[in-house]
């Protein structure tokens, strides 16, 4: 039974997967500060401040919190925003970074040898 458990909990997809958990959780607080220090004061200070959290309505003595949801449907459309246009930078920077080292540098000096050669054969 404990070779059965090390050989779960040592395979690379359940590391791999707690490893998701740790940076996903660490993600997330990067992602709140976001939202809320930086993207929401400058929406608040568009829409000077509107927040639907204060809207409701009365049904038989019971209070129905409608500006909650509309308020966590408008926080989860800001965030959602968020870390889409971060995952997209990350993904043009890795593509950056994947095409710079495509580039063969010996590939390059002998391209530009070439070239040289070339050039120094049409002036003769």
């Amino acid at each position: 039974m404990w070779k059965d458990f090390k050989e779960f909990a040592f395979q690379g997809n359940v590391l791999d997967l707690a490893i998701a958990v740790i940076i996903g959780a660490a993600f997330g607080q990067i992602v709140t500060s976001l939202v809320d220090n930086v993207i929401m004061p400058v929406i608040g200070g568009i829409t000077a401040g509107v927040s639907f959290e204060h809207l409701y309505f009365t049904i038989g003595g019971s209070d129905v919190l409608y500006g909650n949801f509309i308020q966590s449907i408008f926080d989860f459309i800001i965030i959602a925003a968020s870390i889409f246009l971060f995952v997209r930078l990350l993904m043009n920077f890795k593509r950056n970074v994947e095409e710079e080292e495509d580039v063969d540098p010996q590939e390059e000096l002998l391209t530009e040898i070439r070239d040289l050669l070339k050039e120094q054969n049409t002036r003769n």
